[in-house]
């Protein structure tokens, strides 16, 4: 580590009787993208705010180019040249690209700002350092790769010489990541030090010069890919400890017959017809949406986030009432705007924000289980639950799912995997005919990413319709029959995913239909 930009020795950092880091020896050097893995709850969130001075680690030390430092508080790190960019961005939609990078920065002129000089050097930050962005554009019209542009160019404004990245190509077109990725290794040969954190392992591969696998809080191992061979399944076997094999699906011939499900198979599980939605300030953001998606099919559909899924998933499942349009399961046409009767026609939901949508986390997993039987006689005796009976239907439950957990935990006291895998066994164990669910795998580790994908899978081949809503292409391309992309608030195309072609669905999921043809 004598030529490291920064170095963690010997971390250890406790919260109660669970140790996060467990003296672990990390450093990036100068010029070098550095991969930092790890399954969800291994240390690698810990260790970053340890780097980055939110937390102050109970033992071991950080140096920064050879000097040992004590960060007090996240100032402290950025003085030393040390910022962090995280996956939600903290910027002001009102305010130019240029404004929001120097929002809170002071040079010396604290009452009086420049806007042609802050232009000025914001173009030229910009241009040095490979990140086109429009400095007098106001941010809500900046596509999300920009928007990202920003907030790096906003660290390396203020002096960053070490950048960590946490999942930044989550809500980026494949385009917009091979753009990043120019972009990192433009400021790696001028000297600057990445930390890249990242599940997706081809995109390791692609962009970093080292990797080093966290598990369980111990340092496993640091890989020179430079100098040694390594592939997305070593990968995994690093950060797991055995063989990962994420689900790839085979698809039914065009023509066969659906699973049954005791309907007519010549009705869709699910159809969406002339759909328009209005967000929350009753702007259209679903624009005259028609799909279909047959029993034991997955749909999936693609698109850069923002572009009206979440809309458009809540309308289809009752929970928004949409402006315009018709969903029908099974050839029955839902009324718009009601989520029971959407339950009761057989359609399961298992929306994108998890904790604050799908599951109540002050509640035990239990209770979050039964929230939809409990009416039903064996939950319940008239106004009362049967506790025993629901505790024994979440524990056969979280078995058959493998959720590490008890029935009478906290929702809250999950991990990120283990509570996607509580609120899939909730919805799929209702016996849908439909099942919508979005952004299934965002932010959950390799084996977590294994499990979901075999369920979603063991689903379609039990003759649920699924409409799975994701960003991540790689997953929509292994899983799906077919593939909608959508941009703006419109299907801008279908393709058989065993057709589809990335660079094709990239130019769709960015609206250029005419160069994607």
């Amino acid at each position: 580590m004598a030529d490291a930009a920064v170095a963690a020795r010997g971390i250890t950092k406790r919260f109660g009787p669970v140790v996060a880091n467990d003296r672990v020896d990390f450093d990036v050097r100068p010029g070098e993208v550095h991969a930092l893995l790890g399954e969800n709850g291994s240390g690698k969130t810990t260790l970053c705010k340890v780097l980055t001075g939110l937390y102050q680690p109970d033992a071991g030390s950080v140096e920064v180019g050879g000097d040992c430092m004590s960060f007090g508080s996240p100032a402290d790190a950025y003085a030393a040249g040390i910022f962090m960019v995280h996956q939600h961005f903290s910027l002001v939609d009102r305010m130019t690209a240029a404004e929001n990078i120097v929002l809170g920065w002071s040079n010396g002129h604290r009452f009086k700002l420049d806007r042609r000089a802050v232009h000025e050097r914001v173009a030229a930050a910009a241009e040095e350092f490979n990140m086109p962005v429009d400095p007098t554009a106001p941010v809500w019209r900046l596509s999300l790769g920009e928007r990202q542009r920003v907030e790096i160019l906003k660290a390396l404004y203020r002096g960053a010489r070490t950048l960590i990245l946490d999942e930044p190509t989550t809500v980026l077109t494949p385009q917009e990541a091979e753009r990043l990725f120019e972009s990192l290794k433009h400021m790696a040969r001028a000297g600057n030090s990445v930390v890249f954190i990242s599940q997706k392992l081809h995109e390791v591969l692609a962009v970093c010069d080292r990797v080093t696998v966290l598990r369980n809080g111990r340092n496993t191992g640091t890989v020179d890919l430079r100098t040694e061979q390594l592939d997305p399944k070593g990968l995994a076997r690093m950060m797991v400890g055995r063989e990962i094999q994420l689900t790839r699906r085979e698809r039914r011939p065009q023509g066969s017959d659906p699973p049954s499900r005791g309907s007519d198979p010549s009705e869709p599980a699910l159809q969406v017809a002339g759909l328009t939605v209005e967000n929350d300030y009753g702007r259209p953001v679903v624009n005259d949406v028609t799909l279909t998606v047959g029993a034991g099919e997955i749909l999936g559909l693609a698109g850069v986030a923002g572009n009206g899924q979440r809309e458009l998933a809540e309308a289809i499942c009752g929970v928004r009432a949409p402006r315009d349009g018709s969903v029908a399961v099974a050839g029955r046409r839902l009324r718009a705007g009601d989520a029971r009767r959407a339950t009761e026609a057989g359609i399961a939901f298992v929306p994108e924000d998890r904790m604050g949508v799908g599951l109540a986390p002050g509640l035990t997993v239990a209770d979050n289980i039964v929230l939809k039987s409990f009416r039903t006689r064996t939950m319940s005796a008239g106004p009362f639950l049967r506790r025993r009976q629901a505790v024994r239907r979440s524990q056969e439950l979280l078995d058959r799912f493998d959720v590490k957990g008890t029935p009478e935990m906290l929702v809250r006291q999950l991990s990120g995997g283990n509570a996607q895998k509580v609120l899939l066994a909730r919805e799929m164990s209702s016996d849908p005919r439909v099942l919508v669910v979005a952004a299934p795998t965002r932010g959950l580790d390799i084996a977590a990413m294994e499990t979901v994908r075999g369920l979603l899978a063991e689903a379609a081949e039990r003759g649920v319709g699924v409409l799975m809503i994701s960003e991540d292409l790689d997953e929509v391309l292994d899983l799906a029959d077919r593939v909608a992309v959508m941009c703006q608030g419109r299907i801008t195309g279908i393709v058989p995913a065993a057709d589809a072609d990335v660079d094709h669905i990239g130019l769709l999921m960015l609206g250029h239909e005419a160069e994607a043809a």
